[in-house]
């Protein structure tokens, strides 16, 4: 995909002929590199098909093209995931119907390549986390999801959920909670003691 964006971005030529990247191409390379996954899982979430995912996360990339300039480097976080958030919804709304890809599907398709008794043994734990996490309401569901796979602070996720930064607090401080009575200490422990 970043190919294809760059060459949309363009560069000035280079002595040699060859173009030369902008300050613009290497920033939205640097982006890519550094959200596009959590970008996709978020998108596929949303829309709960990857590939329609994967259209959303480019367009984002595209609007970062056009207005990237303008978005300072400590706002760009809150504002991919800001983008990628009304995208999904546009492309939901195109499409009348919202069916989030399972918990299950997105850590299959997010994790790297384990040796086969890491596998059980994460397939184990990763079936009771991704089981509490379902039985949370689902704006508890999203603002974890932001804040440990998008790895947003709350004030990032305030700006890309619209919520007041006390409420994405009281939000996660409540489903962590509630993940403690449901899993036990030792799968959280530490969660909630993350840096705002």
């Amino acid at each position: 995909m970043s190919t294809a964006i760059a060459r949309q971005v363009g560069g000035g030529p280079a002595s040699d002929g060859q173009p030369e990247p902008s300050d613009m191409v290497r920033r939205v390379e640097a982006a890519m590199e550094r959200f596009e996954k959590p970008l996709v899982r978020y998108a596929a979430y949303l829309l709960g098909e990857r590939d329609r995912a994967r259209d959303v996360v480019q367009e984002v990339f595209l609007e970062l093209c056009r207005r990237g300039p303008e978005i300072p480097v400590e706002a760009l976080r809150p504002w991919l995931f800001t983008v990628c958030r009304h995208r999904a919804v546009d492309h939901w709304r195109k499409e009348q119907h919202m069916m989030p890809v399972s918990d299950e599907q997105l850590v299959a398709t997010a994790a790297p390549e384990p040796s086969p008794p890491q596998a059980a043994e994460r397939g184990a734990l990763y079936q009771r986390v991704l089981a509490a996490v379902a039985t949370l309401p689902a704006n508890q569901q999203e603002v974890l999801r932001l804040r440990f796979l998008g790895e947003l602070s709350y004030r990032e996720i305030s700006q890309v959920t619209g919520l007041s930064e006390t409420n994405v607090g009281y939000l996660i401080h409540t489903a962590i909670g509630s993940l403690r009575r449901h899993l036990g200490n030792e799968l959280v422990e530490g969660a909630g003691n993350e840096d705002r």
